[in-house]
C-alpha cells in the first residue's frame, strides 16, 4: 500500500571525495554529495524516485530497519531520511512524455494555418476521450 511519508536509515560514507549514502533497506538506492547537506538532499531524492519506481510496479515496499540493528563503520554515520510523497508523485506523474504522431500534409497545413498546439489539443482530447482528469498525488 501507498503510504504518504516514508523514513528509512541511510548509511552515509564519509570520504576525502565526498559523501556516499547508500539505503540498507533499498537494495539498488544509492546516491552521493559533496557536503553534508547536499548528501541528505540527493538521499531524499534517491529515495522518492525508488520509491515511486516500487510502487509504480506494485512491487512491495520494505520495512524500515530500526537504527539499532544497523551496523556501521568508523567513517560512516546512520541518518533517518523520510521524504513527503505526494508532491513527488505529482511532479513524476506530471512530466511530460515524447510520443510522436502522424497526421496527413493536408491537415498538418491546415492546423498550421491556426497555429494548433498539438501537445495541448493531444492531451485535452485524450482527457475527453478516456473520461480522465489529473491523478490524485495521494493515490
Amino acid at each position: 500500500m501507498k503510504e504518504n511519508r516514508y523514513i528509512y536509515p541511510a548509511i552515509f560514507s564519509y570520504d576525502p571525495d565526498g559523501i556516499s549514502v547508500e539505503f540498507p533497506d533499498l537494495p539498488g538506492c544509492f546516491t552521493s554529495g559533496d557536503t553534508q547537506e547536499e548528501a541528505l538532499e540527493m538521499a531524499k531524492e534517491a529515495m522518492a524516485l525508488h520509491l515511486f519506481g516500487l510502487e509504480e510496479d506494485n512491487d512491495v515496499i520494505p520495512v524500515a530497519s530500526s537504527l539499532k540493528v544497523v551496523k556501521t563503520q568508523a567513517n560512516q554515520a546512520t541518518v533517518l531520511v523520510d521524504v513527503w510523497m505526494p508532491p513527488f508523485r505529482q511532479e513524476m506523474n506530471n512530466q511530460s512524455v515524447k510520443k510522436t504522431l502522424t497526421i496527413p500534409h493536408w491537415l498538418e497545413k491546415k492546423a498550421s494555418e491556426y497555429n494548433v498546439n498539438y501537445s495541448h489539443l493531444l492531451q485535452e482530447a485524450l482527457k475527453k476521450h478516456l473520461d480522465a482528469n489529473e491523478p490524485d498525488p495521494h493515490i
